[in-house]
């Protein structure tokens, strides 16, 4: 099966380089890439800078895939990597028992798989994500925040073998005047949603610390909606 890519950058990427790239990144070191030209396009303009939009055709044949979207994974082990890969200042021993044990409940083998699929953790997912490990808001509001803005899924290459199967296609330039108020107004929708829906009490939510107790098993089906 092949699929078309695209990757927003300050530069034109014909050949994508195993090895390269942030260790600290939502999925650790790999190409991040994105079915959708439009956030390709909003990502490529982060600094205010006018960027490109590489766009490539990848083989999938023979790949092997962790597809976070799928139904079998929940936003637990999304959230379990990013405490893995991304750095994050843990403020309270809340945040420090909590990230271990979501590392140690959910955390996936990412490095095990050529290609990962999931979430992007974008400023306000980042900010989402931190909030609930914190216990200042519920999974359920978690999990809803994580639908709002559409802030974007990311297409993640990480083996060498993935590297062997993408192909440049072609090149365009992004104009950051459009699309940088394009990227921020998506953020704050977002944010303003999140917002609205945190003021409601969630009294009989799943915190972070329900879990770090015990009081919820890692089995919970209410930990897969």
């Amino acid at each position: 099966m092949r699929k078309i890519l695209y990757h927003g950058s300050l530069e034109i990427i014909s050949t994508p380089m195993y090895g390269q790239g942030k260790v600290y990144n939502d999925y650790g070191q790999g190409f991040y890439c994105t079915e959708s030209l439009e956030l390709a396009k909003e990502w490529s303009c982060a600094e205010r800078e006018d960027g490109y939009v590489n766009q490539y055709e990848m083989d999938e044949t023979g790949l092997l895939i962790l597809n976070l979207m799928e139904k079998h994974y929940s936003v637990l082990h999304w959230l379990a990597i990013l405490m893995k890969y991304r750095k994050i200042r843990l403020s309270s021993a809340v945040m420090k028992r909590g990230r271990e044990w979501l590392l140690e409940h959910f955390l996936p083998d990412v490095d095990g798989y050529d290609v990962v699929i999931g979430y992007r953790a974008d400023d306000s997912y980042f900010s989402f994500a931190r909030a609930f490990v914190n216990n200042e808001i519920s999974l359920e509001q978690l999990s809803y925040a994580m639908r709002l803005g559409k802030l974007g899924e990311q297409y993640v290459l990480k083996s060498q073998k993935a590297f062997q199967a993408i192909h440049f296609l072609s090149y365009e330039g992004v104009d950051s005047v459009e699309y940088y108020v394009k990227r921020r107004a998506r953020d704050e929708q977002a944010r303003n949603a999140y917002r609205k829906k945190v003021e409601e009490d969630d009294i009989d939510g799943i915190y972070m610390r329900d879990l770090i107790r015990g009081e919820v098993s890692a089995e919970d089906e209410r930990l897969w909606d």
